[in-house]
């Protein structure tokens, strides 16, 4: 079988490679594939049995200013690489986002969940992932995920840790329920899907439990050994930002029970393992 990985040299496409270090793997970046240019799109696609796309405009703020070049991406590029799937026979994972939601619920979002996204960002994910569905309603494999942080990129986390070396103290936001999610636990867990006989459709593929951002770098901070007490906590209020964030974009995890494979472990299990790891090493 032969993998297809685009946004190759991303955090989580990193991690993606080393979880499929035994397998026939092509990895591509930006620099190497142009998801937006469909002739491109479809010679990379010859030839691979599946494709997971991590390929994405991420800048959540510039979007709001930017989102046609933000849809280019994440819409249009999803687009193409499934209408190049559906034309090859290959099956696909794209990689989404919890931004599809509004962030109003008040238990986690089941994978049904209507989308409402309120942000650029969020509208032009949503918008690749009803390309996905609508070309490729029985290969094509919606994986939502947020807040991850891994060893190969900028993230919350290594934010935390370069504070730790620079401030006495700092505030972070405390009315921002979420998810935090290592990158490698992502990966390992998008290879077993694609080993298993699971049906097509939209995966949560987060950490499970919840914290707040603020709850996130304590544990951050005490899993590479400093103070977490450093840290003190303010709300959103404090950081206005030009893209609104959902306020509480937990995600369920019961398409994976449904497809006979374990959700992914708790995000403080996660945590740690990663910090044993290497991964959370100060800056």
């Amino acid at each position: 079988m032969r993998y297809l990985i685009t946004g190759a040299t991303g955090m989580l496409g990193h991690d993606l490679q080393h979880a499929l270090r035994d397998r026939e793997v092509v990895s591509l970046g930006r620099t190497d594939l142009d998801i937006r240019d469909e002739a491109a799109v479809d010679a990379a696609c010859a030839g691979v049995d599946v494709i997971i796309n991590t390929a994405a405009y991420t800048r959540v703020d510039e979007a709001e200013s930017n989102e046609d070049a933000a849809y280019a991406v994440n819409a249009v590029g999803a687009r193409n690489l499934a209408a190049a799937a559906a034309r090859s026979g290959a099956r696909m994972v794209q990689l989404s986002t919890d931004y599809v939601f509004d962030g109003s619920a008040s238990t986690p979002y089941p994978e049904d969940a209507a989308r409402a996204p309120i942000s650029a960002y969020g509208r032009t994910k949503a918008a690749g992932e009803a390309f996905v569905q609508d070309l490729l309603p029985d290969r094509g494999f919606i994986v939502r995920t947020a807040w991850l942080y891994g060893a190969h990129g900028p993230n919350f986390a290594r934010t935390m840790l370069s504070l730790a070396g620079s401030r006495e103290t700092w505030a972070v936001v405390d009315d921002q329920l979420g998810q935090p999610t290592w990158t490698r636990d992502l990966a390992t867990k998008i290879v077993e899907l694609m080993d298993a006989a699971a049906p097509a459709g939209i995966y949560h593929g987060t950490n499970a439990g919840q914290a707040t951002w603020f709850e996130f770098a304590r544990a951050v901070l005490e899993a590479a050994g400093f103070d977490p007490d450093r840290i003190t906590r303010t709300d959103s209020t404090a950081f206005v930002r030009p893209a609104p964030r959902p306020a509480s974009s937990v995600l369920g995890h019961e398409s994976w029970t449904a497809a006979g494979i374990e959700p992914m472990r708790p995000w403080r299990a996660a945590l740690e393992d990663a910090a044993r790891h290497g991964v959370l090493r100060p800056v």
